[in-house]
């Protein structure tokens, strides 16, 4: 990428949001929304897109798909304005629904960027699935998760554990420590301004090359399965 698609504009308009957050101020100002917003996003988006077939081909980088709207959806919440305060991308599995499975994910905000990827609300056939694949392959998850690329640009994995080991599974599992885990999330966080510095896009790419292969296995059994379901079909 020739430059930064984002500039100090960018943040400054995530954070007149947070001052401003109503749709009559966001109508007026919807030009200058796509022009330091949403034109920077869809840049990253489309590069990504090139640069994927050669570390991520599994995934999907496409503007349409990736890009959240910055609309807030209020139906279920007690907080009802209506507006994002903060811009983001997924970039789900391919063949697999949009919020399902584990992919990749960055978001740029008033205060922080982050970026990483991993499984963030898997259903619990899902999950189950997901640690029946920690049991049987262990120690892979250990080894995926301790090698240098993946210690240097996320560190570990995080997200809701439970305190226990799940049913099903003997308590003192050597995956007892990944068997917990409700979400699986490996990220790095980085101060806002990091997202008009020149390193953005190379540690973008540097961090999402590190987490592929956590989501790839954590999306091995999903895919197998829904292999299997339509087989069987």
């Amino acid at each position: 990428m020739n430059g930064n698609p984002f500039s100090e504009q960018t943040l400054r308009f995530l954070r007149s949001i947070k001052r401003n957050n109503n749709r009559e101020w966001f109508k007026a100002r919807r030009d200058e929304y796509g022009r330091h917003v949403r034109e920077p996003m869809t840049t990253v988006v489309e590069r990504l897109a090139v640069d994927f077939p050669r570390f991520a081909p599994e995934l999907v980088a496409a503007p349409k798909l990736s890009l959240y709207r910055i609309y807030r959806d209020t139906r279920f919440s007690d907080d009802k304005k209506p507006l994002k305060t903060h811009a983001a991308a997924v970039f789900p599995w391919r063949g697999l629904p949009r919020h399902e499975g584990a992919g990749l994910y960055f978001e740029v905000a008033p205060g922080w960027v982050w970026m990483g990827g991993g499984m963030y609300a898997p259903q619990p056939p899902d999950l189950l699935l997901v640690r029946q694949h920690i049991a049987d392959t262990w120690p892979e998850v250990h080894t995926l998760v301790r090698r240098p690329a993946f210690r240097r640009h996320v560190g570990n994995v995080d997200g809701e554990c439970l305190t226990r080991v799940p049913r099903g599974f003997p308590a003192n599992h050597p995956a007892a420590e990944y068997l917990r885990h409700r979400q699986f999330i490996a990220g790095r966080e980085l101060p806002a301004e990091f997202a008009h510095s020149r390193e953005f896009y190379p540690t973008l790419l540097s961090v999402f090359r590190a987490v592929m292969p956590l989501v790839r296995f954590l999306n091995e059994p999903l895919v197998n399965s829904r292999i299997g379901e339509f087989v069987n079909s």
